[in-house]
C-alpha cells in the first residue's frame, strides 16, 4: 500500500479544511491495484474527519486541484491508474462542474478517470452526460446500485449509457438486510452481462467475500480487505 506523506494534500474552504482520501480498487485477477476512489472529506473543530453534508460547498474547481495533485502522486506508485470520483444529481448537471472534470481528466492522463453518479439522473440527463462525458474518454458509473435512489426501477433505462455498475454490499449490511446480498448480487450480474458493462464490487471485507466475487467473476474489488480510506 501507499507510504502516507506528512502533510496531506488539503484544501481549505474559509476556516473550513477539506481533503480527499482515497481507497484502492482491486483487480483480483491480475492481483494489482486497478485504480483508486477519490472521497471528499471535511474536518471538524477536534479534528475529525467525516462526509459533508454539502459537496457543492467546495468548489469545483478547488475539488479538481485536489485530485489532480492526488492523482500525481498515485500515479507515481502505480501506472495506468483510474481515478473514480463521485457526482451527485446537482453536480452532474452543473456546466461548470462537467467542464472542470474534463479539464481534469485531460490535465491527469495517462491516468484515467471515471465518473459514478451517487443519485439516478432522468434519461434525458444521462443521454446529455454520456455524449459529452464518452467524448473525452471519461466513463459513467451508476454507484450503490439496488440501493437509495439507484434502484432498478430508476436506472433500468440508464443502463445503456453507461460503462460500469458498483454493487456496495456494505449497504445491505447497515440496512440488516445481508442475507439478501447473494441473490442481489446475482441479479446485478445478470445485468452487466445483459448491457456488456464492467461491474465493480464493493465492501469486501474478508475472504468469504472474495469468494462470493470469485462465484459471480467479479474481478475488480473494493472494500475494508484491501484498505480502508486514507490520506496519500
Amino acid at each position: 500500500m501507499l507510504k502516507l506523506l506528512d502533510q496531506p494534500l488539503d484544501r481549505k474552504g474559509g476556516n473550513t479544511t477539506y481533503k480527499f482520501f482515497v481507497q484502492p480498487q482491486i483487480d483480483q485477477k491480475k492481483n494489482s491495484i486497478f485504480g483508486y476512489e477519490v472521497l471528499l472529506r471535511k474536518q471538524d473543530d477536534k479534528g475529525n474527519w467525516y462526509v459533508p453534508s454539502d459537496f457543492t460547498a467546495l468548489p469545483i474547481n478547488e475539488q479538481t486541484a485536489l485530485i489532480e495533485k492526488t492523482s500525481s502522486i498515485l500515479h507515481t506508485a502505480t501506472k495506468n491508474i483510474v481515478i473514480a470520483f463521485n457526482l451527485n444529481n446537482k453536480q452532474a448537471n452543473d456546466p461548470l462542474t462537467i467542464g472542470a472534470i474534463i479539464t481534469l481528466k485531460k490535465r491527469i492522463n495517462p491516468a484515467a478517470l471515471t465518473i459514478e453518479l451517487t443519485e439516478a439522473p432522468t434519461l434525458s440527463e444521462i443521454k446529455d452526460l454520456s455524449t459529452m462525458l464518452h467524448q473525452y474518454d471519461i466513463d459513467l458509473v451508476i454507484d450503490d446500485v439496488g440501493t437509495g435512489s439507484n434502484t432498478y426501477k430508476n436506472v433500468k433505462h440508464l443502463l445503456p449509457y453507461v460503462d460500469q455498475i458498483k454493487f456496495a454490499m456494505q449497504n445491505l449490511r447497515m440496512a440488516g438486510e445481508a442475507e439478501k446480498i447473494p441473490e442481489c448480487l446475482s441479479f446485478w450480474v445478470k445485468q452487466a452481462k445483459k448491457y456488456c458493462l464492467n461491474m465493480i464490487l464493493e465492501g469486501v471485507e474478508d475472504h468469504s467475500d472474495q469468494t462470493l466475487a470469485e462465484k459471480f467473476g467479479i474481478n475488480i474489488q473494493q472494500g475494508y480487505l484491501y484498505g480502508k480510506p486514507s490520506l496519500v
